[in-house]
């Protein structure tokens, strides 16, 4: 059996690396012209369910690895004022453990096929399997060369080209929330402000999400120990922090960094000071838009998995996590394909039936909470 993978986010690299574990060939296709051609690296909060869906696709040898690389968090889910008071509470306490996305890309990116600057744009199904042939699907790209597999994989994301194709009627939702994202190096002056980590602080018309990233063992310490084949980036601990901007904001002439201080004048100075001595280059303005996985599209050798078929609000803090379950889920079909114990098309539609009904749960929780975390004009 030989899988082609489209798009090397999460998803797609937790699903190569779960066969290639199982002896299954795979290769992923990315349309960035290299692995590191975007940043990708804020920190990520795994429920049970995620992180064991990430254990069982990778190799048991980095299990020690991966254990060093995320750390728990337990926080109190406030509602503080721009003075950092509490005026309420958005919730129990949350516990989980925190990871950060740029070093696990790395450690799943190890050992993989990727070819990057390959930009998807269409597929063919070679035969319909009416005369006792197997199904193959080949993949074409814009400037690589055609790709024949048993199956094909769009985790290309929201924007989904293999999507378009092979499910035209679903297309991502807008919310009309936008956020502006970055992130800060804790220092001993953010760690007092331990307190709003997880909170939602409101003022003026927006509200301001702080987060911490810990490590246990810094990466690339942690790789050098214990597993040496990885190499993982020099990340330190930081502050990640999240402005959501009022319905349709945009930041005009402004950076994404100047568009939250503008927004805080008069705020904490702690909370001036971690937007100040953030890292310009790794604070972007993003947009919550949504897809909802609706009807089945029609049978064959070409399916989807994570934000192509289910993204998710990340108020509902379910969208790497369900992308993870995916993974995990279409690994067990295809290894019991691969043996022999039932046909490729049957353990894609088992893993369909799955992922349309958890994947539609997942967004519709997401939406849910995300006016609980939109400040009121």
């Amino acid at each position: 059996m030989r899988v082609s993978v489209i798009g090397a986010g999460l998803g797609g690299l937790c699903l190569a690396q779960g066969l290639r574990g199982a002896g299954i060939d795979v290769d992923v296709y990315e349309r960035d012209p290299a692995i590191t051609a975007r940043f990708q690296g804020y920190r990520l909060v795994l429920n049970p369910a995620g992180f064991e869906a990430l254990r069982g696709c990778l190799p048991e040898r980095w299990h020690p690895l991966l254990d060093a690389i995320v750390d728990d968090t337990r926080v109190e889910r406030l509602v503080l004022d721009p003075q950092l008071t509490k005026i309420g509470e958005l919730g129990p306490p949350r516990s989980g453990l925190v990871v950060d996305r740029h070093v696990l890309r790395h450690l799943l990116l190890t050992g993989l096929d990727v070819h990057t600057g390959a930009a998807f744009t269409g597929y063919d199904v070679l035969n319909d399997g009416s005369n006792g042939q197997d199904i193959r699907v080949r993949a074409h790209f814009a400037q690589a060369a055609p790709a024949v597999a048993d199956l094909l994989v769009g985790a290309d994301g929201v924007n989904s080209a293999v999507r378009a194709v092979l499910a035209p009627q679903t297309v991502p939702t807008d919310t009309g929330v936008r956020f502006v994202i970055g992130r800060t190096p804790m220092t001993e002056r953010f760690e007092g402000l331990s307190r709003a980590f997880g909170a939602k602080i409101v003022g003026d018309g927006v509200s301001l999400l702080l987060g911490a990233m810990r490590f246990r063992i810094p990466p690339k310490q942690a790789a050098e120990e214990l597993a040496p084949e990885v190499t993982l980036p020099d990340t330190g601990d930081y502050v990640r922090w999240a402005m959501i901007l009022p319905p349709d904001g945009t930041l005009g002439e402004q950076t994404p960094q100047q568009a939250v201080l503008s927004r805080i004048e008069g705020w904490h100075p702690d909370l001036q000071a971690l937007i100040e001595q953030a890292d310009p280059d790794n604070s972007t303005l993003l947009s919550i838009r949504v897809v909802e996985p609706r009807e089945r599209w029609a049978p064959g050798p070409v399916t989807l998995l994570g934000d192509a078929i289910h993204a998710t609000s990340p108020t509902g803090g379910n969208g790497a996590n369900t992308a993870l379950r995916d993974a995990d889920v279409l690994r067990r079909s295809l290894i019991q394909a691969g043996g022999g114990g039932r046909s490729l098309l049957d353990a894609v539609g088992d893993y369909e039936r799955q992922v349309l009904e958890y994947g539609a749960e997942a967004v519709r929780q997401s939406l849910e909470a995300l006016p609980a975390y939109v400040a009121k004009p």
